[in-house]
């Protein structure tokens, strides 16, 4: 992995891969880059997959937890693109980074391609974040990691039909073996900002999402998800009648994106993001007449 330094000096981790169609994925609230790793193998010949480790997860710095906050997540996404001196970029967010998207597509709407958003949108149910803050910041009680992973599918409401090797990889990408316990990936003061979230309103973000206006979309729900209502991704899809959609089976919160279902969406999409980089890309100057 490589590393940059955000505006307040935190380092932040990335993972710049292939050439092409700059990709930036961004993670869910405790995840990072290698939430995209079972869909990297899928992606077509001509992506550049950008996968930032949001500040506080992965191996980026932890920081003081009064940043970590949607906005200025946001603006070490943009300072990532600044860093590698990339103008425009579609962007593929789960659940917080979508949410990390729609900020961009409001504050800062040139520099996007188009958004993709796994399993999140304008309203966020208040149910599915009551049972995230039960774990977020809290290590697992049990001693080992294999321990976890015979755990994890009842900790997951809507998943069904997923194989064992399958949480058994999701929990080497979400905890670490330390010595006589299990660790978590990320800051656990994450917790403090969750809950300073948690006290205020829950608000509503469609202004982020009609400033989506005119740019290539693409959403993909869990069946079971808590987070994503069905009524907000018809109201989604009501307003945007172009945007593609998968409804993926047997997935709750978060959908892994190697899913039939998602993989179909994300390559559609990703060739109407090409089309609408084409049409935005300035013409050549014509050579000048004699």
């Amino acid at each position: 992995m490589e590393r940059f330094e955000a505006e307040d000096g935190t380092r932040l981790a990335y993972r710049d891969e292939g050439t092409g169609l700059p990709l930036l994925a961004l993670a869910g609230l405790t995840r990072d880059g290698r939430d995209f790793d079972y869909l990297a193998r899928y992606l077509p010949e001509g992506i550049r997959l950008i996968r930032l480790d949001s500040r506080g997860r992965g191996r980026s710095d932890w920081a003081p937890p009064e940043t970590y906050s949607v906005p200025q997540e946001a603006k070490d996404a943009l300072a990532l693109l600044d860093y590698l001196g990339i103008n425009r970029a579609a962007v593929i967010g789960s659940s917080r980074g979508g949410l990390l998207g729609l900020v961009i597509a409001a504050t800062a709407p040139d520099r996007l391609l188009g958004l993709c958003m796994n399993d999140i949108g304008p309203v966020v149910e208040h149910d599915g974040l009551v049972r995230i803050g039960t774990y977020i910041g809290i290590e697992p009680t049990v001693p080992t990691l294999e321990e976890v992973a015979d755990r994890t599918q009842a900790a997951m409401p809507g998943f069904d039909r997923v194989p064992p090797l399958r949480w058994r990889e999701e929990t080497v990408r979400h905890y670490v073996q330390l010595d006589g316990h299990v660790g978590l990936t990320y800051d656990p003061a994450l917790r403090a900002s969750f809950e300073a979230a948690m006290a205020q309103p829950l608000p509503e973000l469609w202004p982020l999402f009609d400033a989506c206006a005119g740019l290539p979309l693409a959403l993909i729900r869990g069946e079971g998800s808590d987070v994503l209502a069905r009524a907000t991704a018809a109201e989604m899809r009501r307003r945007r009648p172009d945007m593609l959609f998968a409804e993926v089976p047997w997935r709750g919160h978060i959908p892994f994106l190697d899913e039939p279902a998602a993989i179909s969406v994300i390559v559609k999409w990703l060739a109407r993001v090409r089309d609408f980089a084409a049409a935005a890309a300035p013409a050549p100057l014509a050579e000048a007449s004699g």
